[in-house]
């Protein structure tokens, strides 16, 4: 397996995924701000600029079950320390394709940038946009590798009305020429991993994404 992030992840979002073989793929950062690991069914993408080498010796060493080895704990750990970023989580990793036609629900472009959700995505994601409706919001933006990223926010009164699966169908009608659509959920998250898979998201890896300090 070669090429790029962008092409690993512009073939899984068409239902190409790297072999079940148990191995591991080191391939460079697409950017600077993003470093991580996607780890797919028996193959894990390693998205850094260190040595490969490094990566190759630190996974191993552990004393674990490779088929998890890059998602241990152990093994963040010594990517943080060497990259000396954070992360916040593991997620689950889902995409969906885009979706002609006007969203299932009345949505307004919010533009004043002082939405908390919005402030967050900027951090993480760019041309970063954001749509509000009666108790919730949408956020699409760039994030890895170029690829759009949807998140969705929904008020706590509002909640079980159904409107986070519709917050999340609609990004699939909002996102631009045409591409695919990714989402991350936190494994904890179960509303929101059904909210996705609702809205026709499907799982497709997880994913634990170094940020810059």
């Amino acid at each position: 397996m070669g090429g790029t992030l962008a092409d690993v992840l512009d073939a899984a979002a068409r239902g190409h995924f790297p072999p079940p073989d148990g191995g591991t793929t080191i391939v460079a950062q697409h950017s600077s701000r993003d470093a991580g690991v996607i780890a797919f069914t028996a193959h894990s993408v390693v998205f850094t600029d260190e040595d490969p080498d490094w990566v190759r010796d630190t996974l191993a060493a552990l004393d674990c079950d490779g088929l998890a080895a890059t998602m241990n704990p152990r093994f963040l750990g010594a990517l943080l320390d060497r990259t000396g970023r954070s992360t916040d989580t593991i997620d689950l990793l889902t995409v969906a394709s885009p979706l002609t036609g006007a969203p299932p629900l009345a949505l307004r472009e919010l533009t004043d940038a002082d939405h908390p959700r919005e402030a967050r995505a900027r951090k993480r994601r760019d041309d970063v946009r954001v749509w509000g409706a009666e108790g919730g919001v949408v956020v699409l933006g760039r994030g890895v590798a170029g690829r759009w990223e949807a998140a969705i926010e929904v008020d706590e009164d509002v909640r079980h009305r159904g409107l986070g699966r519709a917050l999340a169908t609609a990004a699939r009608h909002l996102v631009p020429e045409g591409q695919p659509v990714w989402a991350q959920q936190a494994a904890g998250n179960a509303r929101s991993v059904r909210a996705f898979q609702a809205a026709g998201f499907r799982p497709v890896g997880a994913e634990a994404l170094l940020l810059k300090k």
